[in-house]
């Protein structure tokens, strides 16, 4: 499936564009989304751990702007954003 991912806050930092694509098996979930974006920060950005911390500690909402869980199952080709914490705690 194929994943568009727009990033919104600090996790823009991830592309020059205001979103990531992402493929991923059918019928992954959130948690699996959440892997394949901490792959793809090992590979471009060599592990960068302040990214790592990002995307681990981010929410996520679907296309209807409702926030998902990490068990929320994705089953077609979709937009899913990904909204980090702001400020500092």
């Amino acid at each position: 499936m194929k994943i568009k991912l727009e990033l919104f806050g600090a996790s823009r930092d991830l592309s020059d564009k205001e979103f990531l694509e992402l493929d991923l098996k059918g019928n992954s979930s959130v948690k699996d989304l959440r892997n394949e974006i901490i792959n793809y920060v090992d590979l471009k950005f060599k592990g960068n751990e302040s990214f790592k911390k990002i995307i681990k500690s981010s929410a996520f909402c679907s296309e209807d702007n409702n926030i998902i869980s990490d068990n929320y199952k994705i089953t077609k080709n979709q937009k899913i954003g990904i909204i980090p914490p702001i400020g500092g705690g």
